[in-house]
């Protein structure tokens, strides 16, 4: 199971970036480094005013170097790969792998890149990324690296597809105690996302999950269901279990256990037995009108044991006596 989520993961996650956005990084970096550049070398000329000629073209130099090349490895390094350019774009680079990238892999990259992207004025990293499947200059094919895009469009996964009306009912007595948690979502996100997948791979999976959940079950899938829909009806009727246990106590209304537990004319334990009187909420404005009498006159209810009442049949302190 974690092999195909993490496939499935892989192969929808990861998009590799191309040559536009790519390039729009590359000037977006380079902009940065060329006014960074301006400003070190105005802070040097002041600095080295003192130094003969040689000297000032030796550090001139050395700045660079050190600017254009490494500037980007360093900054390549300390942020896994997502530079200003490629941050503003929502690019990364990342390994071959999926993982981030480290400090040889930004060296090469950066090695190569003075040759591809500086001297040939990005000509020759244009051809390759052009040619490149996956839009990899030659730096990313010798460091092992890939350019992807971290902004993907959000993709609602909650929807499951609902079975064909024809297999509605058909899988009630299947027994699915046996199938584990990691089988059933599996199966969730494939039905969540078959709608993404290639037609043969999405095909051969659906076999994968129909075969294993048919062997969990022990029922084979009946003759003539595709695989897709099976999962469809199968999880559908685990969810109307679920929902029978949440809100009916595991017992669906109208089955044998259901008439076993309440017989026909039984009282169930929110209705009173049969006899027992009802009490009916007088009308606000007889309550209001009965209260001040209730707080001066008590009364004795007819059906109160003969101990309770005074004797003679009726109250002391009022004298009214209760009817037969």
């Amino acid at each position: 199971m974690s092999e195909l989520v993490t496939g499935e993961a892989v192969a929808l996650e990861l998009r590799p970036a191309r040559l536009p956005s790519r390039a729009l990084a590359v000037l977006l970096d380079l902009t940065v480094a060329v006014l960074v550049y301006v400003v070190l070398t105005i802070a040097l000329v002041a600095a080295t005013a003192s130094l003969d000629d040689a000297a000032q073209i030796a550090v001139s130099i050395a700045t660079s170097v050190l600017l254009l090349v490494g500037g980007p490895i360093a900054v390549e390094t300390l942020s896994h790969g997502r530079s200003l350019g490629k941050l503003a774009c929502g690019l990364r680079v990342v390994r071959d792998d999926g993982g981030p990238i480290r400090f040889r892999h930004a060296l090469v990259r950066g090695g190569i890149g003075v040759v591809e992207i500086l001297m040939t004025f990005g000509v020759v990293a244009c051809i390759a990324s052009l040619v490149s499947a996956r839009g990899r200059r030659l730096g990313d094919v010798f460091a092992g690296t890939l350019v992807v895009r971290e902004r993907v469009p959000v993709v609602r996964t909650g929807f499951l597809p609902p079975p064909p009306p024809w297999l509605a009912g058909r899988f009630s007595g299947l027994d699915l105690s046996a199938v584990p948690d990691g089988l059933w979502l599996a199966v969730r996100q494939y039905l969540s996302r078959m709608q993404q997948l290639d037609p043969q791979v999405g095909w051969a999976m659906a076999e994968r999950l129909a075969s294993d959940l048919s062997a969990r079950t022990g029922t084979p899938i009946p003759q003539g269901v595709p695989p897709t829909a099976y999962l469809a009806a199968v999880m559908q009727e685990r969810q109307a279990r679920e929902a029978r246990r949440a809100f009916a106590n595991g017992v669906a209304v109208g089955t044998p256990a259901a008439d076993a537990v309440h017989p026909a004319g039984a009282p169930s334990a929110h209705e009173p037995p049969a006899g027992f009187p009802q009490v009916v909420a007088p009308p606000a404005a007889h309550v209001a009108r009965a209260a001040p009498a209730q707080e001066s006159v008590q009364t004795a209810r007819p059906d109160a044991p003969s101990s309770d009442r005074p004797a003679g049949g009726t109250t002391a302190s009022t004298g009214f006596v209760p009817p037969a």
